[in-house]
């Protein structure tokens, strides 16, 4: 199965890591945003398979994107990605409609753990 993933962290190097790692997992990065508004334009444009979503960024956050996707589309498959102590965020993120988190940092087989848990 071979996804297109939408890429949402207003860190270059995350962005970066995360697309080598998809592309290491056969997967395609159809985009890449910087905050929570051009993740919603951008999920509009491409209709991605995934999406990978940050939670603070700046401009709209993370877990506000998330239910403006998820009203657009109740389909959408969004894995929020965190660091540690946030548990509370991630709850209301998991609510608004996300499926997974994961915590940094990200590792190609935490990914494959994850897209297989939404997928299968």
């Amino acid at each position: 199965m071979k996804l297109k993933i939408l890429l949402v962290d207003d860190s270059d190097t995350l962005l970066e890591i995360m697309n080598a790692l998809f592309e290491e997992l056969g997967h395609t990065v159809v985009g890449k945003a910087k905050d929570g508004k051009e993740a919603i334009e951008l999920y509009s444009k491409h209709t991605p398979d995934l999406v990978t979503m940050d939670i603070f960024m700046p401009g709209l956050n993370g877990v506000d994107a998330v239910s403006e996707i998820i009203k657009k589309d109740d389909k959408a498959k969004i894995i929020m990605i965190t660091s540690h102590g946030q548990k509370e965020i991630v709850k209301n993120a998991i609510n608004k409609g996300a499926q997974d988190y994961l915590l940094k940092p990200i590792t190609a087989d935490k990914l494959k753990t994850s897209i297989n848990k939404i997928f299968n």
